[in-house]
């Protein structure tokens, strides 16, 4: 049986965290669906269909990595997909109680469906999305956060 994780979220953009995430769980998962999600709560920058191709940029030619865009309820996705697992990276002690709610939420609606929380390395425990587009709308270098090739199309949109 093949372990298949979907690994949900805006990406917008994807962060050097979020690549190392993705490449860690791959040691554990035989593929790693991400998913770039919608969200009522935010505005993306980037439109999902550019999300997309960034993230598949990270990942060029590994068979192992899937991207998706889907604005449904993750669970129908999982249920669909005949995926079980839903991976999400914690950062810190206040992502602990939003991914315990949602994963107690996802599992009421889908009981079989698990979710894996895999700690940030050390060096990314403090970076997210929404910094990364504060500090370069500000003029600062984020050039070690994200991959070279998000970094070029965040400085076009912000800068």
């Amino acid at each position: 049986m093949e372990r298949k994780a979907i690994y949900p979220g805006t990406f917008d953009p994807i962060t050097n965290g979020h690549v190392d995430l993705i490449k860690r769980a791959l040691t554990v998962f035989d593929e790693v669906v991400v998913l770039v999600a919608h969200s009522g709560k935010k505005t993306p920058l980037l439109e999902a269909g550019v999300r997309k191709q960034l993230i598949e940029q990270c990942f060029d030619g590994n068979q192992k990595v899937r991207v998706e865009v889907y604005s449904g309820l993750l669970v129908e996705y999982a249920r669909k997909n005949n995926i079980k697992v839903v991976l999400r990276g914690l950062r810190a002690v206040s992502d602990f109680e939003y991914e315990f709610q949602m994963s107690t939420m996802n599992r009421r609606m889908y009981p079989e469906l698990q979710t894996f929380l895999l700690m940030a390395s050390e060096k990314f425990f403090f970076v997210n999305s929404t910094l990364v587009k504060e500090v370069l709308s500000h003029g600062g270098d984020v050039s070690e956060l994200v991959p070279a090739h998000v970094d070029k199309i965040l400085r076009e949109k912000l800068c």
